[in-house]
Order: C-alpha cells, then structure tokens, then sequence
C-alpha cells in the first residue's frame, strides 16, 4: 500500500514543533506561543477526524515545526542548535517506540489524558494547573521508559520549574506526535531514505501557510 506522505509529513512536523519548542524553553524561557498552544492541545484531543484535526485543522498551524523539519532533514552543519533539534527529534522517536513496547503504559498514558480532559473543564490549557500536570504524566509515564532525554540550554533558565514544566508537556506532545506518526505509517528508515520526498512534501504544505 502507497504510503500518504502528507499525513506522515504533518505528524512528523508535528514532533519537530514540540523539538524546537523545548528548544526555545531551554535557552530563552519562553517559546512560540501560538505553537505551543496547537502542540498542547494536540495531547489532548483522542479521538481527532483526521491528522491535520490532531493540530487543529489548519496547516499553518504546524508552520514552526515544517521550518523545523527542513531544517532538520537538510542539515548539513550537525553541530549545536541544529544538532540539538536532531537529538531531540530521534529521542522523542525512540520514547515512542518503548511506549508502545511497554506492557499497558499506552493504557496508562490513555486514563491520565482523560484526566486532562476533566481538569480543563475548570482551568485554560496553558495555566500553571494543566501544565504540571501534563509534564507530571510525562514523568510518571514516559520518563521511566529511559533512555531521559538530555535538554540543554541556559542553566538558569532550565532551573525555573514553570520552564520545567512547559518543557516536559512539550515532549510529551512530541510523544503524542510520534504516536499519530508510527499510526500513518511514519518510521525512522524515511528519514535516510526517503528524505526528498519528505522535503519536498514539507516545502508544499509551507506553502500554504
């Protein structure tokens, strides 16, 4: 079967936005917040009508993480900002595969989102409430699936716990990401191989941003 390089595009774009995301929270404090809204919300919705619905239904949604995604893909410097979006892209990948390995923690993931969904009936998506608790699932579920991914940045910055906290619901909107991405057919072996196919998709769906 054909794979649907648009939708495994727009889930991998997805990872990198959360990426570069936790890029920007490390080194600067704060991030693209219009993104990182559409990234949060993308945990919370588990029952989406199509990929593009996951990120809110529009495309230009997902623009930072289609930047961030050509970026990575066409890389030739591997050395610092760009080499950190890789590493964080690959390890949200890997997380992903042992989530899906490990006996019951996507059910586990499942009923701790559902309990989300509860708390946002009193509290905004972005309030200190709902983003301890996202990073809190993060810890309990994901960080123990090991290897933890390594955030690098500002020691002073990174020593903030409402960092920390929009950090770890970031990458775990990066895990969401690579859920829907292995669902639509995503795997590690398109980024050696199929690289121009993926480019080129990415640079499309730009321009339409």
């Amino acid at each position: 079967m054909a794979k649907n390089y648009y939708d495994i595009t727009l889930a991998l774009a997805g990872i990198c936005q959360s990426a570069r995301l936790v890029q920007q929270l490390a080194h600067q404090g704060h991030c693209d917040s219009d993104a990182l809204h559409v990234s949060l919300n993308s945990v919370i919705d588990q029952n989406p009508g199509s990929t593009l619905d996951v990120f809110g239904g529009s495309e230009a949604n997902l623009k930072l993480g289609l930047e961030t995604l050509l970026g990575v893909l066409n890389a030739s410097n591997r050395q610092g900002l760009n080499a950190e979006l890789t590493r964080y892209t690959l390890s949200l990948m890997v997380l992903e595969r042992k989530l899906h390995a490990a006996k019951g923690a996507m059910d586990t993931l499942g009923n701790k989102i559902n309990g989300l969904q509860r708390q946002l009936e009193h509290f905004d998506l972005e309030s200190e409430t709902l983003l301890s608790a996202m990073a809190g699932i993060y810890v309990d579920v994901i960080s123990p699936l090991g290897p933890r991914i390594q955030v690098t940045g500002s020691p002073a910055v990174l020593q903030s716990p409402q960092v920390q906290s929009k950090v770890r619901a970031a990458l775990l909107a990066g895990i969401r990401a690579a859920v829907l991405w292995h669902q639509v057919g995503g795997g590690r072996l398109q980024l050696m191989f199929s690289r121009s196919r993926l480019t080129t998709q990415a640079k499309q769906i730009l321009a339409h941003c």
